[in-house]
């Protein structure tokens, strides 16, 4: 089949483009052809995508509708109108990409479920219902789980099309608190896609490309690297990371951290919700005495891209190594040099230095950075969010658990975790394991078969 994948951005190290990566590489180990259409591509996508600069939420006619659609509730004069003019400009881009490339499945990521571009999602609506194509709805999230949209001039619309219903689409969420949420709001049954990782290839490593990135940080050996690997963003709760660092920065966490400094290493931007959660956090690690690297200039923060097993032949000293292990820093990836000149790093790469992982996220949809750290085998300390309360504790993972405060067994047991080799490695071959049994390619690929099969029969009796 071919299958495409329309969205704002699909680009970076944010949860639905990570995710969409990942269901591509799938359908493609399923023998699909994969494309994608969005506001923001990253120079990987699959040839034949398709950029449209208006689908971008940061497109200054999408800021404009959704300024003037939050936090008010009386409409602007000219909001109707600038919806709907941009709702048809879009709908005629999506059917020229569905007829282009001659798509069999589209899936909607997230924008029929977040109305950060509120005429997309109208968009997309519409052609759904019009085209009959069969469809998923990837929901990440619902804008009712999300204050900032809760106040609004176009409740009408929420109702409409945040989600829209339709036989011809299937509604997919990430988790059970969503399934439950969007039966009981819109009386819309779901099927539950949890995140997924390729728990069947081995993590990269220390290698020729990665081995200075913390003298290039101005860290050495001596130094107790914590990662945060998520966004800037208040929900990510970073201000709890900071209170980890100052408690083990007393006298005797620093004993059992055998003299080592910690510091707390931020990997991922600031500025999708603006600068002043980060100005935030460093005066407040300031005052605590916390050493906080915000350190996204280092960082790329693209996805870590394996090469095409066809290309192999075509990439020199690298094809001499096993594909599980060897580095991928190639320049086509854009991973070796930056706009200046300088070396820079994935994301993966400070997973390869790190020795601890904080993860104290308020909300999460899911989890990547949970994923991702018991991928890298490492310790991680997590806090209950709702849904590793509903979705993952059950299932035994063996983490590092808080509630909302740091407390000291909650360093007690961090400490622990990272420097008894033991309790360490105990803890994160089961974690690697467990994952590998529940969120794997392989684990979810039986129900993406599903799905294939209904958009075959749905043509067909079309």
């Amino acid at each position: 089949m071919n299958i495409g994948f329309v969205s704002t951005r699909l680009s970076g190290t944010d949860g639905v483009s990570l995710e969409t990566d990942k269901w591509t590489q799938l359908l493609r180990q399923m023998g699909h052809r994969v494309f994608h259409c969005a506001g923001e591509l990253d120079d990987d996508s699959p040839g034949g995508s398709e950029l449209v600069p208006e689908m971008h939420f940061r497109h200054p006619d999408a800021v404009w509708v959704y300024e003037h659609s939050f936090g008010v509730r009386k409409a602007h004069p000219q909001l109707r109108q600038k919806i709907e003019e941009m709702a048809q400009y879009l709908e005629s881009k999506i059917e020229e990409f569905v007829r282009g490339r001659e798509i069999d499945l589209l899936v909607a990521e997230n924008t029929l479920a977040i109305p950060i571009h509120v005429p997309l999602g109208v968009a997309i609506g519409r052609y759904v219902e019009r085209s009959g194509l069969p469809t998923l709805g990837h929901h990440h999230d619902f804008y009712w789980e999300r204050e900032r949209f809760l106040v609004n001039s176009i409740p009408d619309i929420l109702d409409a099309y945040f989600p829209v219903d339709a036989p011809n689409l299937v509604h997919v969420v990430i988790n059970t608190p969503a399934q439950r949420s969007l039966k009981e709001r819109k009386g819309i049954d779901s099927e539950i896609v949890p995140n997924i990782f390729d728990f069947s290839r081995a993590a990269p490593g220390l290698d020729a490309f990665n081995y200075d990135l913390r003298e290039s940080l101005g860290l050495t050996e001596d130094h107790f690297i914590i990662l945060q690997p998520t966004r800037v963003i208040r929900r990510k709760g970073i201000e709890l990371s900071v209170a980890l660092v100052e408690e083990m920065n007393r006298p005797k966490y620093r004993d059992r951290l055998m003299g080592k400094k910690p510091v707390l290493l931020v990997t991922h931007r600031a500025g999708d919700e603006g600068m002043g959660y980060l100005n935030e956090l460093e005066r407040l690690a300031r005052s605590k005495g916390v050493d906080l690297r915000y350190a996204a200039a280092h960082f790329n923060n693209t996805r870590h891209v394996y090469p095409p097993r066809e290309d192999w032949d075509s990439l020199g000293q690298f094809a001499q190594y096993d594909e599980n292990v060897y580095a991928l820093h190639l320049p086509r990836n854009g991973r070796t040099v930056g706009i200046k000149g300088e070396k820079m790093y994935s994301i993966w790469d400070a997973y390869v230095h790190a020795d601890f992982v904080s993860y104290p996220s308020k909300y999460e949809g899911f989890g990547n950075a949970f994923l991702e750290s018991i991928y890298f085998r490492l310790p991680i300390l997590v806090n209950r969010y709702p849904v590793y309360e509903t979705d993952i504790a059950p299932l035994n993972f063996d983490v590092v658990e808080m509630s909302g405060e740091i407390t000291k067994e909650v360093v007690d047991a961090a400490v622990k975790a990272a420097m008894d080799p033991v309790r360490r490695r105990r803890m994160v071959e089961w974690n690697y394991h467990l994952a590998w049994f529940h969120f794997s390619y392989e684990a979810v690929r039986p129900r993406m078969e599903e799905f294939v099969r209904w958009a075959e029969k749905w043509m067909q009796q079309g």
